[in-house]
């Protein structure tokens, strides 16, 4: 793997328009110019690629394509879209994909049967039940209920602990995107001081658990509501990665030079100027954090896309798996 920019001696020759070299503004393009996106559409789409190249061999051969089935319970805005694109990028790669709609109302008992029905369907490789669920039904219970086998979304305590320990499993899928992205890019985090800003089950405390072990051996520091001096342990940071859904939190003081930077948060923020009425902030303020940077995901583009990459390689490993 490449090692990290701040490795590498920049370059101290640095050459401005006559007089202008202490103009902020040449001095703040320079800085972008300097900084590189961590392109989210670069890397899913290359995932996808190979994914799809693989789909058409077992159709070839006569197999079956990976199979991926997502429940959706309401009519939730966001959930509406997570899991169409999901369904749109199985399409692309050549899976199947079902979905399934059910009503918010919809009983714990009978959705219990629906997914216990799912994991009795051979032809299934991939489970799928949209979060959040309503608050009359028990999100840990369900994910419980779903056969670890085809957990594609990592979330079991089965896979959990497996993971935790180590031991093949299937990854939540936001931070299997992230290290998907990491690898891509060649940034070498052996050794490397890390902060996890967010410690929930699905983004912030396995990604931390997963950098600290082989092959990533990352010093890693988790960082939340009750952190003292974040700010200045966020800028001891070698990698920063911001889970923790508050739009813009991240600011240029809490980030050192050259740091790299992965965004995890997607957040709709009210913006009258913008035909749907909302923007998709963040959680990290890129414009004033991004001339810092060596790298930096955006939002959109970044993070998200990964993440469905991600649960397309979950599921198409639980295909080989089942079908062994």
């Amino acid at each position: 793997m490449a090692t990290f920019p701040w490795e590498k001696q920049l370059d101290s020759t640095v050459f401005y328009p006559a007089g202008e070299k202490q103009n902020n503004q040449v001095i703040r393009t320079y800085l972008f110019l300097r900084m590189q996106i961590l392109d989210g559409k670069i890397v899913s789409q290359a995932v996808k690629d190979e994914l799809k190249i693989k789909v058409a061999q077992l159709t070839a051969e006569g197999k079956r394509p990976p199979h991926l089935v997502a429940v959706l319970l309401g009519n939730n805005g966001a959930s509406e879209t997570y899991v169409a694109s999901k369904i749109k990028n199985c399409e692309e790669i050549g899976f199947k994909s079902t979905l399934i709609r059910m009503s918010a109302d919809v009983s714990e008992k009978e959705l219990t049967e629906i997914v216990q029905q799912l994991n009795q369907d051979d032809g299934i490789d991939g489970i799928l039940v949209q979060l959040p669920l309503p608050e009359h039904i028990s999100e840990e219970r369900i994910i419980n209920l779903i056969n670890p086998s085809k957990d594609v979304d990592g979330f079991s305590p089965y896979n959990t602990g497996k993971m935790a320990l180590g031991m093949p499993s299937f990854i939540p899928a936001t931070p299997y995107g992230i290290l998907l992205m990491l690898e891509h890019y060649q940034l070498n985090t052996e050794g490397k001081k890390v902060v996890v800003i967010g410690r929930s089950n699905i983004v912030g405390r396995p990604i931390s658990i997963l950098l600290s072990q082989a092959p990533y051996n990352a010093t890693v520091t988790v960082c939340h509501s009750r952190t003292q001096n974040m700010h200045e342990i966020c800028k001891e940071a070698d990698l920063l990665i911001a889970a923790l859904g508050k739009p813009g939190f991240v600011t240029a003081d809490m980030v050192k030079e050259n740091a790299v930077v992965v965004d995890v948060g997607i957040t709709r923020v009210a913006d009258s100027t913008k035909k749907s009425g909302f923007a998709i902030k963040g959680d990290v303020d890129f414009e004033s954090t991004a001339p810092k940077c060596s790298y930096i995901t955006p939002v959109p583009g970044g993070v998200g896309l990964m993440t469905i990459a991600a649960l397309l390689r979950n599921t198409f490993n639980a295909y080989l798996q089942n079908n062994a």
